[in-house]
């Protein structure tokens, strides 16, 4: 009986490893719908809205779009990991049926083993088995069998066990897993009626808006001038910031070609002696290499640049989002049109992130603030990462100044609230690559 308990905690250790396989792969699924659920969650409160006006009912129209795009994602991430555990299920069926198989033939093996003990049980004729052998090594041969015999019939015994338990516990992992599936299809039902609610919303906001065109088109004129006017402004002293790169640049090469022509003469004197004559070929060496004016759509790089773009690029995916808490991005980067309404086109240079009252602004990278201006009473920034500049603009309050280092997520200013449109809190993000404007969202982790 002893020995039994010991094969079958022994089978139970042996078992447990397998059900932990599909449970850590649950729970990795698990932990990342979680973020995606909870960013979800928390955006739900960013879509509360009481004015009526045509410009809150565009910036909620914006805001609802934003969320919806938001759940859209978090289904197909559901739709991912449905995938994922149904090929989990295949698999753990493929497993299922080949310990099934092999637990069949154990047992066929075990019970023929068994019969025949049966057969011989006796003492005596285990015994007249051995001494009926026709000479010594015969009898030797025969006692080693039945020794031999016994062993393989109790080993056959314990892989039957083993072979049992692994089946019942790969049966448990099965259930399990189908569990995960069936809870995750609801919730995606779950899901689905929530988009398509929102979807109807949607499409009331936008029939609203459709009725006060006169409306919409002069509060679209007025977002338009102010964003030329702040992007006029950000050109400028991205133009303003390449020219100090450029400077930087050339006084860092004008004091290495000064080291070396130092160098070179102090050698030559060592050699040939002091002389103040140069002759033709050191003239055109020294001419070659002063340095070359870049022109100013350049980014010439002093080596502190180059490495901190080079630590920037490569970290294109993983930059963090230049906001704090819950946010929805409600307008991507680019020209496009807004699904419902007539002669509505937008065109962003970067990214609107609406998040909660009381969201800071933080920085995405390393890097230096490059400047920090007013523009009509609100707070905008631009940090230098080498090449690359992030701009950070709509903000109520900066906490730092023009020529401070800052590290990656240091906040860097209040986002403006506006108390006119129920706390409504954006930030206006851009990316740059000396003059070239780029998308930030494929650059930020998600």
């Amino acid at each position: 009986m002893k020995r039994f308990l010991c094969i079958l905690t022994g089978c139970l250790c042996l078992a447990f490893p397998l059900l932990a396989q599909s449970n850590k792969l649950i729970k990795e699924l698990e932990s990342k719908r979680g973020t995606l659920q909870k960013q979800i969650a928390e955006s739900e409160t960013l879509l509360k809205t009481t004015k009526k006006d045509v410009g809150s009912q565009l910036n909620g129209l914006a805001a609802l779009t934003g969320q919806i795009e938001e759940r859209k994602r978090y289904i197909l991430a559901i739709n991912s990991d449905v995938e994922s555990i149904e090929r989990e299920l295949t698999s753990l069926n493929r497993q299922l049926t080949r310990l099934q198989r092999d637990l069949k033939d154990k047992k066929q093996k075990y019970e023929s083993s068994v019969q025949y003990l049966y057969k011989n049980r006796s003492i005596e004729e285990k015994l007249m088995f051995i001494f009926s052998a026709p000479s010594l090594a015969q009898t030797y041969r025969r006692m080693r069998y039945v020794r031999e015999y016994a062993t393989y019939q109790r080993l056959q015994g314990e892989e039957v066990l083993k072979k049992q338990e692994q089946v019942n516990r790969k049966k448990a992992e099965l259930q399990q897993v189908k569990a995960a599936k069936e809870n995750l299809l609801k919730e995606r039902e779950g899901e689905k009626a929530k988009l398509e609610a929102q979807e109807k919303e949607k499409k009331t906001l936008v029939a609203n808006l459709q009725k006060k065109q006169r409306g919409l088109q002069n509060e679209l004129a007025k977002k338009r001038r102010e964003a030329n006017q702040l992007n006029a402004r950000i050109d400028r002293l991205i133009a303003e910031e390449i020219e100090k790169a450029r400077k930087r640049a050339a006084e860092e090469a004008r004091r290495e070609a000064a080291a070396r022509k130092k160098a070179e003469e102090k050698a030559a004197a060592a050699n040939k002696g002091a002389s103040n004559k140069q002759t033709a070929s050191e003239k055109q060496a020294t001419t070659a290499t002063k340095p070359k004016t870049a022109p100013l759509d350049a980014y010439a790089m002093s080596k502190a640049d180059r490495e901190l773009s080079g630590n920037f690029a490569s970290n294109r995916g993983k930059l963090p989002m230049p906001i704090t808490g819950a946010y929805i991005i409600t307008s991507h980067y680019g020209e496009y049109t807004v699904e419902g309404l007539r002669n509505v086109k937008l065109d962003n240079k970067g990214i609107d992130i609406q998040g909660k009252p009381g969201a800071q602004a933080r920085a995405i990278f390393d890097g230096k603030v490059a400047a920090v201006f007013k523009l009509n009473g609100l707070f905008n920034i631009l940090i230098r990462h080498g090449n690359y500049i992030s701009v950070y603009c709509n903000l109520s309050s900066a906490s730092v100044k023009q020529g401070d280092d800052v590290t990656t997520k240091q906040t860097i200013g209040q986002i403006f609230s506006d108390g006119a449109d129920n706390g409504r809190t954006v930030l206006h993000f851009q990316l740059r690559k000396e003059k070239e404007k780029l998308n930030p969202e494929p650059w930020l982790n998600r």
